[in-house]
């Protein structure tokens, strides 16, 4: 259903149909009185009175933001590279407890006295204003004998990280300690020791899987954290371009410098099938959707000078339709945590994010890295906000000029990690058969309430007491009491 949607969808120049139009529902749910909505109806007619808003809030002040967080973000590039004084190769969001995010930066360092050394440096994120602490956490020096960084995997649990490097192959960095005391320590990859540069390092979602893609063209798959080889395919490209595991960790897709892309079985290593395309098209870059409802492939394809983004139907592998997007060459693709936005950034430091439900433009950044290929793009786990490196203007964090998300959705997000975690696939219908059962429950319970509680939910109107209000209103005829009003004879 979701595929024939989606095929319906672009021939109207969209992906997928127009999501349903709520504000119907929205009136009816307000003719009701409030107090006779369950919990859930209550909570989200709230919550949607907030989005309008919030959406009307945010569209007023597009302009005026943009131009902030330009600024912003400029100055937060040149004051972390006017201190450390070197060029930022990559970097990446290490997600914590407690909604608490880190950046790793990986940083060619110059100095006059002596040659070239790479650092490690990991700096916290303010989420109240949106930028990076000038001092690291934790800085940790390369050997020269290890090279250059080339990049980055964080970990799902955010325990660890993995660095590549121009000599010295793999290396495992394990954080310990807290924000106030924070140490690194490495560890050698004996699957990976001195196994030549790596182009790409990927990290299933659940954690279990880690591949590495080297320049040489050579594929490895191990089963995380035993490192016990799944595969190990000597000629699985020419040389590797990009990878992305899929949301359930079954698949891992692959894309060549000579334009193609295949398809790999994470289980066994199998190589299920080559990507079909023109002659004259290239797959550089792939990224799976990561909602849990459309089970989706996006790729870069560039057709001589244009370059458009295709979409994949997994269940089939076929291309299923395409747009054009970022609109010139893209260097680098993220896919947010809960699938909703889709980011692509240029060759010449252009960023462009994307509304994956309407497969429109939702924020644009011309000349955030200006004149220089974006080299890291991702964005944060539990903020609108994305970070880019180049190896000219450093690293930088931009927030987003996208609609703000309810509160519900960290709740959301909580439960999509514990079923990815623990490798539980979740279709449609079952989350949509889950909220029926909350719906039902509450409902339930407001019964149980509006049966046992006081004359707040359950006004009492027996005889008794409806006799005894209207007789103390109009009087005991059998009282003594002389200030009781009695019938007025006229």
């Amino acid at each position: 259903m979701l595929v024939k949607q989606a095929r319906r969808g672009f021939q109207n120049t969209l992906l997928w149909d127009p999501p349903p139009k709520i504000h119907n529902r929205i009136r009816f749910v307000s003719l009701v009185p409030l107090s006779l909505c369950p919990a859930p109806t209550l909570l989200y007619f709230l919550s949607q009175r907030l989005l309008l808003f919030t959406n009307f809030f945010n569209r007023s002040k597009t302009q005026q933001n943009f131009k902030y967080l330009k600024l912003k973000t400029s100055f937060i590039s040149s004051s972390m590279e006017g201190e450390a004084g070197g060029s930022v190769s990559c970097g990446s969001w290490i997600r914590r407890p407690e909604n608490v995010n880190w950046v790793v930066l990986a940083r060619i360092m110059t100095r006059p006295t002596s040659s070239s050394s790479s650092v490690i440096e990991i700096f916290p994120f303010d989420p109240n204003t949106t930028s990076l602490s000038s001092s690291p956490l934790a800085r940790h020096e390369l050997e020269e004998s290890d090279g250059d960084p080339i990049t980055i995997a964080v970990h799902p649990s955010g325990d660890c990280f993995v660095c590549s490097t121009t000599n010295g192959g793999c290396k495992l960095f394990e954080l310990y300690g807290q924000e106030t005391h924070l140490q690194l320590s490495t560890k050698e990859l004996p699957p990976l020791l001195d196994a030549g540069p790596q182009k790409c390092l990927a990290f299933s979602v659940d954690g279990s899987r880690f591949a590495a893609g080297g320049v040489d063209g050579r594929l490895r798959i191990l089963e995380w954290p035993t490192l016990r080889i799944i595969v190990d395919e000597v000629r699985a490209h020419k040389s590797f371009r990009d990878m992305d595991f899929s949301l359930d960790s079954e698949f891992l897709a692959s894309t060549s410098t000579d334009g193609s892309a295949r398809i790999w079985k994470t289980e066994d290593g199998v190589p299920l099938m080559t990507l079909a395309r023109n002659s004259d098209e290239k797959i550089e870059l792939c990224r799976f959707s990561k909602d849990g409802t459309k089970p989706f492939l996006f790729c870069t394809v560039q057709r001589g000078d244009k370059a458009v983004t295709a979409v994949y139907d997994i269940s089939t592998w076929n291309k299923i339709g395409h747009k054009r997007l970022l609109g010139k060459p893209a260097s680098v693709m993220s896919v947010s945590l809960d699938g909703k936005y889709l980011a692509l950034g240029s060759k010449d430091g252009d960023i462009c994010v994307v509304e994956v439900k309407k497969m429109e433009i939702s924020h644009w950044n011309k000349r955030l890295h200006l004149g220089t290929s974006i080299e890291s793009l991702e964005f944060c786990p539990s903020q609108r906000v994305v970070l880019t490196t180049s190896s000219q203007w450093g690293a930088m964090v931009t927030k987003l000029n996208v609609p703000a998300d309810w509160k519900g959705i960290h709740l959301f997000l909580s439960l999509a990690n514990y079923f990815t975690l623990t490798r539980v696939r979740v279709s449609e219908w079952q989350i949509y058969l889950l909220l029926l059962g909350l719906f039902l429950a509450s409902a339930v319970v407001f019964y149980i309430f509006f049966e046992k509680s006081d004359s707040f939910w359950n006004f009492p109107i027996a005889r008794e007491q409806t006799r005894r209000n209207i007789d103390s209103f109009l009087g005991d005829a059998q009282s003594d009491d002389p200030n009781v009003f009695g019938p007025l004879d006229m």
